[in-house]
């Protein structure tokens, strides 16, 4: 007998599932193994919140839809978090959450799951029966596709349990993305042409258009730089100022702060983006590129607003140049960014002692010891620009900030999900104590799986961010202060290989773990001076 459970398994592994994240319970015991029958990969995680949020991360970086499996009722609150930062990052991602049946009004897992997803942003869908089970399947895909939806598909559990014929799902309907006007066009072509200094802003939505973003960019002139979720972007180029806002080089905050046309590609312009609006300058043009009409002018005043998909927009808009423009182009400006233009070579006080790293300067260690071919994951926390700005990666697959909700304990997660759409490249899960210690039974996962990571953890022995934001004022800090634990020896005991860092040589074995096959986990508690709140998070009380 063929259930539907079995046709939902079957359905989406011919629509694309490739690896399915999860924790199994009696509720989706069965779709889940539909969906391993049928070519998926299923990776078991510790906690279904670590599964939605690798599941989160490796759509962001691999591009494609990202899957997870839950039980009903916890199973699915379980996963709320990671729910949450996906569909506010807009990650197309299909949840598979099991659901007592409609009869089942007293069963102990019943919560209204149509309104937990909502609650969060993400799109409700049910399978309703039999006759339609391939049909709601593939409305549920195409939503998080087309759309880029995170969705909760409702699995109710006497409907998983029906007997069904399987058909086949019908082809993709072609869906073309939204077009600029030509007057728009012609509008933002003019200002370029005009502009003596324009700077391109790319954001997430313009991850696949890097291509025609740098040739516009060479045409008329225009400087380089990404938000943070799409660092990478423009990596190695001459005219790349990396990463826009509170996580900007003072280099790359002048620059920006004195072009006279700023263009948002694909990318919200919110307060971290525009450090609460104040980088850009009063008078410049600011232009924002979107295909999302509601998304125009939400965070920064916008005075040319187009709707259209990045790639083809900036291609017309290429063609419709009237001439080539030197802009921001001069050899001047290339020399400065070649000097200044990273991080590191900005000079700093190193706040190291006997006991402690600068972690500053552990970061840069560590981004000369490392293979170019990386992809770096980072948790929210106090410590969180060190790795964003000091670790390089090679282009915009090599990044994955999950910041949409600003939860901590979402570092770890993230890289087993960006490791397994990455294989080739070294992962690396950047975290900060808490962060760490609040997702580590995906520790577990990741050495069990056997992924050669690399997991830095920023141990200042606290909640930085709340230490730096109430011990100013004299407030009592006893709640978000701990003793000095060794991460280290935890580490060793879920099978990791792991060192503690006080200072630069005693990375010595992660250089030799770098050497070796890496077929464990290798954990680095970085004991981290902690004296000062990081820029970043100083910008952000300053906006507060």
């Amino acid at each position: 007998m063929t259930t539907v459970a079995e046709i939902v398994g079957a359905t989406l592994a011919k629509l694309g599932a490739r690896h399915v994240f999860g924790v199994v319970g009696s509720g989706n015991f069965h779709v889940t193994n539909a969906l391993v029958k049928h070519g998926a990969r299923f990776v078991a995680t510790r906690h279904e919140a670590g599964a939605a949020t690798a599941a989160d991360a490796y759509a962001r970086v691999g591009g494609r839809v990202g899957v997870v499996t839950v039980h009903q009722g916890c199973g699915l609150t379980n996963a709320m978090t990671g729910i949450a930062e996906a569909a506010k990052s807009r990650t197309p991602m299909l949840v598979l959450a099991a659901e007592p049946a409609a009869t089942a009004l007293r069963s102990n897992f019943r919560v209204d799951q149509d309104a937990l997803a909502r609650a969060v942003g993400a799109a409700s869908d049910r399978v309703h029966g039999p006759a339609t089970a391939v049909a709601d399947t593939v409305r549920a895909w195409r939503l998080a596709t087309s759309e880029r939806r995170t969705v909760v598909l409702n699995l109710p559990l006497d409907v998983q349990a029906a007997e069904a014929e399987m058909t086949e799902p019908r082809p993709a309907v072609a869906v073309e993305r939204p077009q600029a006007n030509d007057d728009a066009v012609a509008a933002l072509a003019a200002l370029l042409a005009a502009a003596e200094r324009p700077v391109f802003i790319a954001g997430r939505g313009a991850i696949n258009g890097r291509d025609p973003l740098s040739s516009l960019a060479a045409a008329c002139g225009a400087l380089l730089a990404t938000s943070a979720a799409a660092k990478g972007l423009f990596a190695g180029g001459p005219w790349n100022l990396d990463v826009s806002g509170g996580f900007a080089t003072p280099l790359a905050a002048e620059l920006i702060g004195a072009a006279d046309v700023v263009v948002g590609w694909g990318a919200s312009l919110n307060m971290w983006t525009t450090r609460h609006g104040g980088l850009v300058g009063p008078s410049a043009t600011v232009v924002q590129v979107d295909l999302d009409p509601a998304a125009l002018g939400a965070h920064h005043r916008v005075d040319l607003g187009i709707v259209g998909d990045v790639g083809s927009t900036a291609r017309s808009v290429r063609t419709a140049l009237p001439m080539r423009n030197e802009g921001y182009r001069t050899a001047g400006v290339q020399e400065r960014i070649g000097a200044a233009g990273r991080w590191r070579d900005v000079a700093y006080d190193d706040d190291g002692d006997e006991k402690h790293i600068d972690p500053r300067t552990v970061s840069i260690a560590l981004d000369d010891l490392l293979p170019r071919e990386r992809v770096v994951a980072v948790d929210s926390g106090n410590f969180m620009g060190y790795p964003s700005m000091f670790l390089s990666v090679p282009d915009q697959r090599g990044f994955c900030f999950t910041q949409a909700f600003q939860s901590v304990g979402l570092g770890l997660a993230s890289a087993l999900g960006a490791a397994l759409a990455s294989p080739g490249r070294v992962p690396v899960a950047a975290c900060g104590d808490g962060g760490f210690l609040m997702s580590i039974a995906e520790l577990e996962t990741v050495r069990r799986l056997g992924l050669g990571m690399l997991i830095v953890v920023y141990n200042d022995e606290a909640y930085g961010a709340e230490v730096h934001h109430f011990g100013p004022h004299g407030h009592p800090l006893s709640t978000v202060t701990f003793p000095e634990t060794d991460l280290a020896a935890i580490a060793r005991g879920y099978g990791c290989e792991a060192v503690t860092v006080r200072r630069v040589p005693d990375l010595a074995p992660v250089t030799a773990w770098l050497a070796g096959p890496r077929k464990v986990p290798m954990v680095v508690d970085a004991k981290v001076a902690a004296g000062r709140p990081s820029w970043w998070l100083e910008e952000a009380f300053r906006g507060h």
